[in-house]
């Protein structure tokens, strides 16, 4: 793999069961976070955000960010999971819990965004509308306490969510609305907001309805991710087609640390997703790619690199990036 291909996959589910070698409750290999990170590095990922999406798991994946200095985390609460808000019996202490952890985060230049928060109209089962609305709007609050980036959901809910997104735009500095799977209308409505990117998985690329929506996002406002272990490219999508790279894979049952396991998405496999991303928008050039990609996400989580950058850059006079 060239030298020059880095890649930073910005929503990573280290705190999953599957991780820890659990599928639907049952224990199948040890756990494996140390094979599955070796195997991102290698294959040129060089920094993952471990995805937070509630306060227990967000200190779970503080927790996990600090085993490894490329290895960095959100806080915040998932759409799907807001109820937790209310259950705690006191929401006002439950989000000054998030902020003082978010600080303390901060403070270990882990954190670095406020999420996964938004809205998940597919799945009112876990948390009505009305709730949702309620402390996704409420975590707007937290991103102007700690001055930082939003990491973003949005299932169904175009309209409720650029509404909220509108109405809150100046208590945030910029985000990333990960995940996508929406129409190209959504898509659109989203790019009206100038300080938001559109994150891309497998789940992005399933159809070639999805890849032509895909085509139409700017490179200059997109990231690659992988929401592993969720959202691989699976044979059966648009996208395998443009699929060059590949890991040899086992199946649970038949565990090898050596090997990926069928069904279980990995941040090494983001690979992948920019490969789909280059293929479907025809670019030849995919280290180029890679490296816009990469901008583009240093420029929302990680702008302390873009100013070093930059001062080598005035000093070598070459390309640092």
């Amino acid at each position: 793999m060239p030298s020059a291909m880095r890649m930073i996959d910005i929503a990573v589910n280290l705190t999953d069961g599957m991780f820890k070698g659990i599928y639907n409750g049952k224990q199948y290999h040890a756990a494996d976070i140390p094979a599955v990170l070796a195997r991102a590095w290698s294959a040129g990922v060089d920094r993952i955000i471990v995805t937070g999406g509630s306060l227990e798991e967000s200190r779970e994946a503080l927790a996990i960010a600090e085993t490894d200095g490329r290895l960095f985390c959100t806080v915040g609460v998932h759409p799907t999971r807001c109820k937790e808000f209310e259950e705690s019996g006191d929401p006002e202490q439950h989000f000054r819990a998030l902020v003082s952890l978010a600080k303390e985060g901060i403070e270990k230049g882990k954190v670095v965004a406020v999420g996964e928060c938004g809205l998940d109209y597919d799945r009112l089962q876990f948390c009505p509308s009305e709730i949702q609305k309620k402390y996704f709007e409420k975590q707007f609050e937290l991103a102007a306490v700690v001055k930082l980036p939003m990491f973003l959901h949005m299932r169904a809910a175009a309209e409720d969510f650029s509404q909220i997104l509108d109405r809150n735009k100046h208590r945030f500095c910029a985000g990333v609305a990960h995940s996508f799977t929406g129409s190209a209308e959504d898509r659109d409505r989203l790019l009206l907001f100038d300080n938001l990117f559109i994150g891309v998985n497998g789940c992005s690329l399933k159809t070639s309805e999805n890849l032509d929506v895909v085509k139409g996002i700017p490179i200059e406002r997109m990231m690659i991710e992988t929401d592993s272990p969720y959202c691989e490219i699976k044979n059966t999508h648009a996208g395998i087609n443009f699929v060059k790279t590949t890991w040899p894979s086992k199946k649970k049952e038949k565990y090898d640390q050596d090997s990926t396991i069928k069904g279980r998405n990995e941040p090494c496999l983001v690979r992948q997703v920019l490969e789909v991303v280059a293929g479907c928008k025809g670019i030849a050039d995919i280290d180029q790619l890679s490296k816009a990609l990469y901008h583009n996400t240093c420029r929302v989580f990680f702008p302390q690199d873009l100013d070093s950058a930059a001062d080598a850059l005035l000093e070598s006079g070459s390309d640092a990036l």
